[in-house]
């Protein structure tokens, strides 16, 4: 039987008139990383606050560990590593301080080393006070305390933001590490690279409302098809014209199409022209998620 670490049922919140996310139904299984991905105002932030009881559902249950993330949060909570998006610290002690005073309030302790290991692999100067810290720094100091207690379930929400790209690459590490102790992990990317990289399955967010929650080798596989084909005789232009099929461009060789439907009309036509070669090429999930929202569209919801 599936176990479930997050359960999210027909969760709203509003501000005021203003919509957060409507009727959100979300399901995460124990021991799987699961990427939520949409642009700024999406209800990204908002869904991951509801869980973490930083604001309250207008509507709707969400459970963690199969408790009410608002009447046995604090229970809940005691198993969760969070990285909020907007970090709030205390700017006038040293980093080395606040992971000790940190660590002293969690429940779940474990190893007291284990943040200064996290942060020597983030290169982190933890003498330093917090006021001191560059963006990325305050981020990595984010990133620690969010692992240091080796929590079941860890809610990261941007993990990399501010991050240069080989300190992004040891915090996706570190996600996968975590996971592979059997940490569940839900988080949230603007990377798509990243998501694609280590999740085993994503949601799409649109508007506040779920628009997609699939497998992502499946995600990737079902929206579309990308074929070059090489011909021994160019067919026409026209050649291709029907429903669900692009021409994307063609050189002396072949040509490249984009099929979303009527694959086997395609593989007929070209066929008659003598194919002397076919390559599929890969579909990104930046593309997926440009299909789902449209190049340059996206929510407007917190």
């Amino acid at each position: 039987m599936t176990e479930f670490v997050i359960e999210i049922e027909k969760l709203s919140v509003y501000y005021g008139r203003h919509r957060g996310i409507l009727d959100v139904d979300l399901r995460i299984e124990k021991g799987e990383i699961f990427g939520f991905l949409g642009p700024n105002g999406a209800g990204k932030t908002t869904t991951q606050r509801v869980l973490m009881d930083v604001i309250r559902p207008t509507a709707g249950k969400a459970r963690m560990f199969g408790k009410d993330c608002q009447k046995e949060g604090v229970a809940a909570r005691d198993r969760v590593g969070y990285l909020p998006g907007e970090l709030s610290l205390y700017d006038n002690m040293k980093a080395s301080q606040f992971f000790k005073m940190y660590f002293s309030l969690q429940k779940s302790n474990t190893n007291h080393r284990y943040w200064q290991t996290l942060a020597e692999r983030l290169d982190l100067d933890t003498s330093r006070k917090i006021r001191e810290l560059s963006r990325g720094n305050r981020q990595k100091v984010g990133v620690v305390a969010g692992f240091m207690n080796k929590p079941d379930l860890l809610i990261l929400d941007e993990p990399t933001s501010g991050l240069d790209p080989l300190v992004q690459q040891t915090v996706m590490e570190l996600v996968l590490e975590a996971n592979q102790t059997g940490t569940t992990v839900f988080f949230s990317s603007h990377i798509l690279s990243e998501i694609q990289a280590v999740c085993d399955r994503v949601g799409i967010i649109r508007e506040g409302q779920m628009v997609a929650t699939e497998r992502v080798e499946d995600m990737t596989r079902q929206q579309f098809k990308r074929l070059r084909i090489n011909f021994a005789t160019m067919p026409p232009a026209d050649a291709f014209t029907q429903e669900g099929v692009k021409e994307i461009t063609r050189d002396e060789q072949g040509v490249l199409l984009e099929i979303r439907e009527n694959l086997d009309q395609v593989i007929k036509t070209a066929a008659s022209f003598g194919i002397t070669d076919i390559e599929t090429i890969p579909v990104t999930l930046e593309e997926i998620f440009l299909a789902y929202y449209g190049k340059g569209k996206g929510g407007n919801n917190a």
